[in-house]
């Protein structure tokens, strides 16, 4: 299951990949990188997360000079089963009945070849329930659980997928009509899921998450985040 934040760890090594450009190609002007497995960073309310969570992974290195700012570069064998999910992430921490506005916008570079999504990763307090909004994906990749229905919400038509991964809940909504930026509407989704009785108007809502969630990447690709921010109140 994806991790939470743990701490921050430069190697040498990718400090040499860093000094020779190898790593990530605005990564020399960066305000923080790093290789390290757990590595994650701070800065401006939001937390970036390298987060290589699954088995069979490669290399990885993520750079960042703030929440709009940050990218990936990752070189992840073209085998089955999700490697990592490199992120940036903001803590909401308020039931869901008592959030008034919750919106994020969001524009990204990522490559043609692969297989990965870019996705939106919302968890409950307890991470019981993950609410998982796919924006643009390539490659043999699909979503957990089984297909419920087309529906539009938030500022965009999605089909929905419902299922669960063993440790909790998981609630797939896939864009219809790929999209590299843009903004959404996050408050509908959510309330639309409780009405369901999928979850608790009740429950609180903890992080929102926004990243890449990479199967492969042989040869080495490079995601980047251009802008990416969160709003609620």
């Amino acid at each position: 299951m994806k991790r939470t934040a743990r701490t921050l760890f430069l190697t040498p090594f990718l400090a040499l990949l860093l000094a020779v450009g190898l790593a990530a190609s605005p990564a020399h002007a960066a305000s923080w990188s790093t290789d390290d497995r757990w590595g994650n960073w701070e800065t401006g309310g939001y937390t970036l997360y390298n987060n290589i969570w699954g088995s069979g992974y490669g290399y990885q290195a993520m750079w960042a000079n703030d929440h709009n700012s940050w990218g990936v570069w990752a070189d992840h064998p073209n085998t089955g089963g999700i490697k990592s999910y490199p992120n940036a992430k903001r803590v909401v921490n308020r039931p869901l009945n008592r959030i008034n506005s919750l919106s994020s916008s969001y524009d990204v570079t990522v490559p043609a070849a692969g297989a990965y999504n870019t996705a939106y990763d919302i968890w409950d307090e307890h991470y019981d329930h993950e609410i998982m909004l796919w924006m643009n994906w390539h490659g043999p990749v699909g979503p957990l659980g089984s297909f419920q229905t087309r529906i539009s919400l938030g500022g965009h038509t999605w089909d929905v997928h419902r299922g669960s991964n063993g440790h909790n809940h998981v609630y797939s909504f896939l864009r219809t009509g790929q999209s590299t930026a843009g903004s959404v509407n996050l408050l509908p989704i959510l309330r639309w899921i409780a009405d369901q009785g999928w979850m608790n108007h009740t429950d609180v809502i903890g992080d929102v998450q926004f990243g890449y969630e990479i199967t492969s990447s042989a040869g080495g690709l490079d995601f980047r985040t251009n802008r990416f921010s969160v709003s609620h109140s």
